[in-house]
């Protein structure tokens, strides 16, 4: 009897990618592949991509020259937003079997048997207005927290983005599926969801898209409140602009839903907002975030801002950095602005030197750690509940408060997997 070949798999980019990981490997287990670590030798390897930086891009192609050296006879499949983006040039690398686009990647298995010995580079993909329908996935083997993904694609045009030409069109799972999925992820045990999707706020367009959702983000969050054995649910990010007053009350009165938002900024210049083609201006997220706080005070909330953007004067990362101290936030994620293929970004002058856009993260980031100390600092003394996670990691396991402040304590058996009431030190 032939041993079961072996599958190793590999995340690059965001939480939604992950759960996507996930939901290949469940669907490759199924037809009788072994897992193994991306560290060992396998039979078959599977990147899935990011290409929101050069970066992304860069370390993808570093994986596939690691594969080759280790494992030159195995398959390697590349999928994700990179291979969507530029599957010639994936499929032009030496050793790359299988390229499968957007529309393709779930169809990994027929593609994988289907695959012709020799038949190098070969590539199944379509043009990304041709892409429809909408894939449920959720990332597993963590029972503590699950990333379960009910959006996916963008119809915004963010002039630094490449997402919309890589996901493709704004679209939803439906909420009754959400809410099985849910319920699935419960009876394995599961505490903790954090809802992922491109544009989470836009959820309620339908598996083909479309103008007009036809049920909204508010109408999933009341549903899956109503779930039985999930004791928490995280929002993974969401824009200034479909974070609706509705939302952040109904968040306030949840006892599922936890007090932690992550909402993107990008920038705290106007001028820059408005060369961005952002849907707000500074106003309006200033309105959210002292709405969130005057109804939770104890709220954490994170923030993603770009530096070096295009024509990014002093006045304006002046603006940002002191519009950020100002503001009652509790962290920063710093992105250094990317050059990306096909954006209109590419077309605005002055490019900032990369040297000024890397100072300008340095100068965030310590923002940022800053923010975050005086946000623990606050509720020092106070005891908040912890969902601990069920890791050894050197005698010592970790988690999260409900509002997102990491707590580390001696590795207790019993606390795994559960909620304890911890005393923030």
């Amino acid at each position: 009897m032939n041993a079961p070949k072996t599958v190793a798999l590999h995340t690059l980019g965001c939480k939604l990618n992950f759960s996507e990981t996930s939901t290949l490997g469940r669907l490759l287990e199924e037809d009788g592949f072994q897992r193994k670590d991306f560290e060992e030798k396998a039979d078959v390897y599977v990147l899935n991509t990011c290409s929101v930086t050069e970066n992304a891009n860069k370390e993808c192609r570093q994986l596939i020259r690691r594969i080759r050296r280790k494992a030159p006879q195995s398959t390697v499949v590349v999928t994700g937003c990179y291979a969507q983006l530029k599957p010639e040039e994936i499929a032009a690398i030496e050793g790359v079997d299988l390229v499968l686009g957007a529309a393709e990647k779930f169809n990994i298995v027929p593609h994988l048997k289907a695959i012709a010995e020799g038949d190098s580079g070969k590539i199944c993909s379509c043009d990304i207005t041709s892409v429809s329908g909408f894939h449920a996935a959720y990332s597993a083997g963590d029972r503590t927290r699950t990333f379960l993904k009910v959006q996916d694609g963008c119809d915004y045009n963010c002039s630094f983005c490449t997402i919309p030409m890589a996901r493709g069109k704004s679209r939803s799972d439906q909420i009754s599926h959400v809410v099985a999925n849910a319920e699935k992820l419960a009876a394995e045990g599961v505490q903790e969801i954090v809802l992922t999707g491109v544009n989470l706020g836009d959820f309620g367009k339908g598996a083909e898209g479309g103008s007009k959702p036809r049920q909204s983000f508010l109408d999933l969050i009341k549903a899956l409140d109503k779930v039985e054995g999930i004791a928490r649910y995280r929002i993974s990010s969401i824009e200034p602009n479909l974070l609706t007053a509705e939302i952040i009350e109904f968040v306030a009165t949840s006892q599922k839903f936890m007090p932690h938002f992550h909402i993107p900024l990008q920038s705290g210049s106007n001028r820059i907002l408005g060369l961005m083609r952002r849907r707000y201006r500074r106003e309006l997220y200033e309105e959210r975030v002292s709405l969130i706080k005057a109804r939770m005070p104890h709220a954490c909330i994170g923030v993603d801002v770009i530096t070096g953007f295009p024509s990014e004067s002093e006045e304006d990362f002046r603006q940002t950095r002191d519009f950020l101290r100002a503001l009652d936030v509790s962290y920063l994620h710093v992105f250094t602005y990317s050059e990306r293929e096909g954006t209109e970004a590419l077309h605005i002058n002055p490019v900032v030197p990369q040297g000024i856009r890397h100072d300008r993260n340095r100068e965030l980031r310590n923002l940022s750690f800053k923010k975050m100390q005086y946000f623990t600092a606050q509720h020092r003394g106070q005891k908040r509940p912890v969902l601990f996670e069920g890791k050894n990691k050197h005698g010592m396991m970790e988690g999260y408060t409900d509002n997102y402040i990491r707590a580390s304590v001696p590795w207790r058996a019993e606390w795994e997997n559960s909620i304890v009431s911890w005393e923030i030190h």
